[in-house]
């Protein structure tokens, strides 16, 4: 609130002056509606969510035995150190090439892959491509490969570590 005080003027002889009313203001309720107008814009703010890439989960209540998979369905692709990409097929660990580090190429080899399953039993999607990232694969080079799947249409993928034997393969 406020309130009007009357300032005291001691009187001189000669010139009268005005009496001149100072104003006293109560800041009380101002800085209240501040703090309310603060904690309202504070707790309707929402904060930058967080993103994340969303992994499709296989549903395995109907699969009897989920480890075993033919290996000619399958596709495997080992991430090496300098964005290096190696694949072979099936379980024939001695063919294993190198595709390079362009995911286009990885894309190719998916396509023919898929091509190929496509003309042995008549559609593509029992395709199941094994990501195999080693210990010096880069993020962005696992984060390309699973888009890669998603470009491709890969409905069976997994990411699991490259065995001992792979890991040598591809150093050598």
């Amino acid at each position: 609130m406020s309130e009007i005080l009357p300032n005291e003027h001691h009187k001189k002889a000669g010139v009268r002056k005005t009496k001149k009313a100072s104003l006293r203001i109560d800041l009380t309720p101002m800085v209240d509606l501040g703090f309310l107008l603060i904690s309202f814009f504070v707790f309707t703010t929402t904060l930058a969510k967080s993103t994340g890439m969303k992994l499709n989960i296989p549903d395995d209540r109907n699969i009897i035995d989920s480890s075993k998979a033919e290996a000619s369905k399958t596709l495997n692709v080992i991430l090496g150190a300098n964005n290096n990409i190696y694949y072979y097929e099936g379980g024939s660990l001695n063919q294993i090439k190198s595709i390079g580090s362009e995911a286009s190429g990885l894309r190719d080899i998916i396509n023919q892959k898929k091509i190929t399953l496509r003309n042995k039993y008549g559609n593509d999607s029992c395709l199941i491509v094994l990501i195999k990232p080693t210990e010096n694969a880069t993020y962005e080079n696992i984060i390309n490969s699973l888009d890669e799947m998603l470009i491709c249409s890969v409905k069976t993928y997994v990411l699991m570590d490259a065995s001992d034997n792979e890991i040598r393969r591809i150093r050598n």
